[in-house]
């Protein structure tokens, strides 16, 4: 009678079903990750990778901050310039160095940065540049300035602006000869207003992240957008006719990195600190710059890739390049100055 007893009561309270597959979820730009990449950690770990997508960082904090996502994603893959935010705004947790060994693959570079003081918070992921990626079939000699979008005299083509605000801000304030991290209201509004005047401009085809221009360039329906370099390279090299190119302008640009962090209340920081761990092995780090066409901070799997990769200036810039580029960095109280310049553009 008790065998019977015990499988009844094992029946009606589900006892008897096998423990839950422990799952890894994943915040994350849009084409960011390998598929493929996530197999192989499920396959070798048990853990399901469960990835969701966003398209500009503000859609991400506001996700973190205000609906509920520092309690539903175990890893998110944010702007380096975002951390001190994430870490004043308690959104984070610290990691634990003991459970990713190969953060000692990752170049000097991205160790100790100044965004996060010995990577307390976060690792690096990947790295690149904003540019513009344009049809050189439709742009015969397209000037390499800032100015064919924000100079109604110079616009050659029809064009797309990204919608990221520090990075197309940014823009704006580089070809005005301000700096990319401006508090100055009067330089932001100008920035605010170049923007606008271009989003007003009959030859704009409106905002879109970074993957969206690129595709509207890709499908001839613009002649140019302010894409990421990586976007930039998937489309030039998905060109069959060869139509496509990458320029930084000449008056500068950013440059970035994007970098990995645990939310403060992640469901599940051990599988969390696991995939980092396994991003950062050199033949996976290799398999994934390979896969987002950008540029690795991994220095292990920088070995393992292409000669024709570490040699392409669209994925690792010259130093000639490199000395007019800027790293966006943390303002403080003075983004409501941004956020209201933003607002402004966007809804006028």
């Amino acid at each position: 009678m008790c065998p019977f007893l015990c499988f009844l009561i094992l029946s009606i309270t589900g006892c008897a079903k096998s423990p839950a597959t422990p799952e890894l979820n994943l915040y994350i730009w849009s084409e960011y990750l390998d598929p493929q990449i996530a197999a192989d950690f499920s396959a070798k770990t048990g853990v399901k990778v469960n990835v969701s997508v966003y398209e500009s960082s503000e859609e991400m904090l506001a996700k973190l901050q205000h609906a509920g996502g520092s309690s539903q994603y175990d890893l998110v893959v944010v702007s380096n310039m975002l951390v001190p935010t994430l870490v004043q705004l308690k959104l984070i947790q610290p990691l634990d160095h003991g459970r990713i060994p190969n953060r000692q693959n990752l170049d000097a570079l991205f160790l100790d940065p100044a965004y996060d003081p010995g990577n307390h918070y976060s690792l690096a992921y990947q790295w690149g540049t904003v540019g513009l990626l344009y049809n050189k079939a439709k742009l015969h000699g397209l000037e390499p300035s800032w100015g064919v979008l924000f100079d109604p005299g110079k616009q050659q083509g029809s064009f797309v602006l990204i919608d990221e605000m520090r990075d197309q801000l940014g823009a704006a304030l580089i070809f005005a000869g301000h700096s990319a991290n401006s508090t100055n209201p009067d330089e932001l509004r100008q920035a605010g207003q170049l923007v606008l005047g271009a989003k007003k401009s009959a030859k704009s085809r409106g905002f879109e992240g970074g993957v969206g221009g690129k595709n509207k360039v890709a499908a001839g329906l613009a002649d140019m957008a302010v894409v990421w370099n990586g976007d930039a390279l998937k489309a030039i090299e998905e060109n069959a006719k060869g139509e496509l190119a990458y320029l930084v302008p000449r008056e500068g640009s950013l440059i970035w990195a994007d970098v990995m962090v645990i939310p403060a209340q992640a469901p599940n920081s051990e599988a969390a600190h696991q995939f980092i761990d396994y991003l950062l092995d050199a033949q996976v780090g290799a398999q994934l710059s390979r896969f987002t066409r950008y540029a690795s901070p991994n220095k292990a799997a920088r070995q393992l890739l292409p000669k024709e990769d570490l040699e392409n200036p669209v994925l690792y810039p010259p130093p000639e390049i490199l000395s007019r580029l800027e790293y966006q960095r943390e303002v403080g109280e003075q983004v409501r100055l941004y956020d209201e310049v933003w607002t402004e553009v966007k809804s006028r």
